[in-house]
């Protein structure tokens, strides 16, 4: 046998040849995962036989279809036509100028279906296995219509659609789905479901976004994780299987219902967001990649070609005068979603953190931190970009943590004062100060929500008093602080402000503080105080000590770059875990938020610090320091610190009577409390959110008061801890 008749042989062991004989019949059922095809009613649908001749149809009641008359072999199913229907949501995809979609009727259809399993699972039975004439097969959308790009990956399947039927349809069955001929077959199409994290779009502050967005906080310090990654893409999809990355979360897991909960490489402990499941076209979207329905994505514009790593992500490292800023950005039709990542790399970061040089605001009124400011701009003109593009009246929810939180803040006002008048709410974690006082003032419209962890020395810095530029901490910087690196160094030496309003805080503080009960029994509460103190315990070890106007504080450095307490993965996110928790169980049970017990742990505490505050005042009146000024600022602070310290006792004593509400652990979710069930339900389905935690649950034994704090977080605390240099030093 030669060459050429050992390759005929084996093409013939591959293929079979059918002869064009007409008259055959065909039929088929569109199904979904409970076997019902009434979804599916109505659909038209388009056939291609085995000689490439087109038939059209429109499924009956019960998402039959029949081929009348065709030839002899295979039929590739098509059903691609176009959503016709009255859906405003729909048709606003379709129509927009940016990315619009190909949504088809078939689309929508899946996406009212729903799932057999609850993890969303494919059916591993087929019931019509002891049926010999009917063939059992389980597609997607994506297998029926003509463009795939905004749809989700594919899922593995039991039962997938017959290779061989589509090698025999050669080039007619390049689209569709391919079916035996002559026989019957049924087609289980995957519900066109979705996972998006649960999110409140009321301004007033709850539990469910504390943790929430702690977790988007922490997955802004992933890459995007799109393959390919750099331009020019040739080929024609990317993908994102790089875990944990941006891309993966929105584009591949949540958008096949993957319930998926790292937010961070070295993460070890589980922790899930809530979901609420919504129809896919509702999902958090990451846009399409498709090159002959969009222009932006030829590979022919180079460096200028679209992706979407380049429209959701930025990363601002490698470029011209960059700031190394990194920060994401993605949108449901409720909300849009913004993330900005912290200090990551300690060079670049180190150094712009340090700028706390006072520039003016252009943007409006009073003077923020040069660093952050510049980093902020970069980050602005990303997100108006996005803005531009698929802003349609949803809420933004901007969130940063440490670093990005202060880039954040200036962000978020920045967009606050755009005419669009855009409904902001910000949720920053350990964010130092961005600002001087007028800034802050200027921006007291803004929602924002602040969250300090217990020892966070972050939030302490930029000093008050501090204003400082690259060019002033060298050499002196390394002068002060022995073994650290310089720019660290400069970060807490530097210059004092003689000129300047000093830095403040802006937003609404909540700190985690934790309660050491003795006897083994620890809890911590989650609250408003009124006065910093509390809440910038290790800032200040070393607080009263101050050499030539500047604070003796080399042991803070180590304890910054070291800090569990600044961390994400190790300190706000199982703490905003924690708070959720004890908010659940205190809602659940109607019980209150804090125990007698731990009310008279405050009370304690409160006191010890006062008498702190007035011991040290003393001191400085009678002390002969040559620094007249800053003394002088340091007894002003002092004494507005005990003021503070009683109008915080008076808050908690006046407030224990009021109960907990449903929204301010939940927002706004809290109105639809069958749906809320169910997504709680699925959040406590997972043994990580089963495990019974000291830290999230109120003391056992103990009569309970209502007060607007609740439990959280998990290390103990050392009553009287000194304050914080920078309220020394901040002014009445």
């Amino acid at each position: 046998m030669n060459i050429l008749q050992n390759r005929m042989h084996s093409e013939r062991q591959s293929v079979m040849f059918t002869c064009p004989v007409g008259g055959k019949r065909s039929s088929f059922q569109v199904v979904d995962e409970s076997g019902s095809g009434e979804h599916y009613a109505g659909l038209a649908y388009v056939c291609v036989d085995s000689e490439g001749i087109k038939y059209q149809g429109v499924l009956n009641s019960e998402g039959v279809g029949i081929v009348e008359d065709h030839f002899a072999g295979p039929v590739a199913l098509i059903i691609s036509t176009l959503y016709q229907g009255l859906g405003v949501s729909y048709r606003d995809l379709m129509a927009r100028q940016n990315y619009p979609l190909k949504i088809t009727e078939l689309q929508v259809r899946a996406e009212q279906t729903r799932f057999i399993n609850q993890d969303a699972s494919r059916p591993q039975s087929n019931p019509y296995k002891t049926d010999g004439d009917t063939d059992f097969c389980q597609i997607e959308v994506r297998h029926l219509v003509e463009h795939v790009s905004h749809l989700p990956p594919e899922v593995e399947s039991h039962y997938p659609p017959c290779i061989g039927a589509k090698r025999l349809m050669g080039k007619h069955g390049q689209r569709g789905v391919c079916i035996s001929g002559s026989r019957h077959t049924v087609l289980q199409i995957r519900p066109l479901r979705a996972l998006r994290p649960l999110l409140s779009t009321t301004p007033q502050f709850c539990a469910l976004n504390l943790y929430q967005l702690a977790l988007m906080a922490t997955l802004s310090y992933c890459p995007f994780g799109q393959r390919p990654d750099t331009t020019p893409i040739l080929e024609p999809s990317v993908s994102f299987t790089q875990v944990p990355s941006v891309g993966n979360w929105f584009a591949e897991a949540l958008a096949t219902y993957k319930e998926i909960w790292r937010v961070d490489a070295g993460q070890i402990e589980a922790h899930y967001p809530l979901y609420e499941e919504v129809a896919y076209s509702r999902r958090f979207e990451i846009v399409p990649f498709d090159s002959q329905l969009y222009p932006s994505n030829d590979h022919r514009l180079g460096a200028d070609q679209e992706s979407p790593a380049k429209v959701h992500f930025l990363d601002d490292r490698g470029h011209a005068n960059n700031t190394d800023t990194q920060a994401f950005v993605t949108h449901s039709d409720e909300i849009i979603l913004i993330a900005v990542r912290g200090t990551s790399e300690i060079g670049p970061d180190g150094s712009r953190d340090i700028d706390a040089f006072q520039v003016p605001f252009d943007e409006g009124v009073g003077a923020v931190h040069r660093g952050f400011y510049e980093a902020a701009k970069v980050a602005a003109k990303f997100v108006t970009e996005y803005l531009e593009r698929f802003y349609s009246g949803q809420t933004l929810l901007i969130c940063g943590h440490s670093l990005g939180g202060a880039i954040a803040l200036i962000l978020a006002e920045t967009l606050r004062r755009r005419p669009e008048g855009y409904n902001i709410v910000l949720y920053t974690y350990g964010a130092p100060r961005a600002g001087d006082e007028v800034f802050i003032a200027g921006a007291k419209p803004l929602v924002h929500h602040r969250m300090v962890n217990h020892n966070d020395p972050v939030p302490s810095v930029p000093m008050t008093w501090m204003k400082i530029k690259p060019s002033d901490y060298e050499p002196r910087s390394g002068l002060l602080f022995g073994g650290v690196p310089r720019f660290i160094g400069a970060y807490f030496t530097s210059i004092i402000n003689w000129d300047g309003e000093p830095f403040g805080h802006h937003g609404e503080l909540q700190h985690f503080m934790p309660v050491d009960l003795g006897k083994g029994e620890r809890s911590h509460i989650l609250w408003a105080p009124a006065c910093e103190t509390l809440a910038q315990h290790a800032a200040c070890s070393l607080a009263l000590e101050v050499y030539e106007g500047l604070p003796r504080r080399a042991g803070m450095v180590e304890q910054m770059l070291s800090a569990a307490d600044h961390s994400m993965t190790h300190g706000y996110v199982p703490c905003s875990w924690a708070t959720l928790k004890r908010w659940q169980e205190a809602l659940d049970l109607n019980r209150a938020r804090i125990t007698d017990l731990e009310l008279e742990w405050v009370e304690t505490l409160l006191e010890r610090v006062k008498q702190q505050v007035i011991q040290r005042s003393r001191e400085l009146r009678s002390s002969a320091d040559p620094y007249r000024r800053t003394t002088q600022y340091a007894i002003s602070s002092l004494q507005l610190e005990a003021k503070k310290i009683e109008e915080t006792l008076m808050r908690l004593l006046h407030l224990k009577h009021q109960a907990l509400e449903a929204d301010e652990v939940y927002g706004h979710h809290a109105a639809q409390p069958e749906a809320l069930a169910v997504n709680i339900e699925r959040w406590l389905a997972h043994a990580e959110n089963k495990r019974k935690e000291q830290l999230a649950m109120a003391p056992p034994g103990l009569s309970m008061r209502e007060l607007t704090a609740s439990i959280t977080g998990f290390r103990e605390h050392v009553i009287g801890a000194p304050f914080d240099i920078d309220d020394l030093l901040k002014g009445a």
